[in-house]
């Protein structure tokens, strides 16, 4: 297992869930080369979706570069060799009072119907 050599870069996720992303990022590289991201980043994606709900986007490579909007205590990017693993769940950010507001309407129309 490899979770012992992993970095972490950055993260807001309780201890439990970022030993859970190494201890899963380390099982797939046992099954997968690091020549081979997506299939890493699919089962780090959707083992997350099954265990903590939907919306889990998962990147995985050597050169990449990111910027996101991600729900609180859902981040984490940690490196395992050369290897960039970059893991949260998305989150649509309304920053905008008035389509804060469109929102809020439109929830309340939901609740009607």
């Amino acid at each position: 297992m490899l979770e012992g050599k992993a970095i972490i870069g950055d993260t807001d996720m309780l201890a439990a869930m970022q030993q859970h992303a190494l201890h899963l990022a380390a099982k797939a590289l046992d099954f997968f080369d690091v020549t081979e991201p997506t299939d890493i980043a699919r089962l780090l994606k959707k083992e997350f979706d099954t265990m903590y709900g939907p919306g889990w986007q998962c990147i995985v490579g050597t050169d990449f570069g990111s910027f996101v909007t991600h729900c609180y205590g859902c981040f984490i990017h940690f490196y395992i060799g050369s290897l960039a693993i970059l893991l949260f769940k998305g989150s649509a950010a309304l920053e905008d009072p008035k389509a804060e507001a469109e929102a809020d309407r439109f929830s309340v129309l939901q609740e009607i119907a």
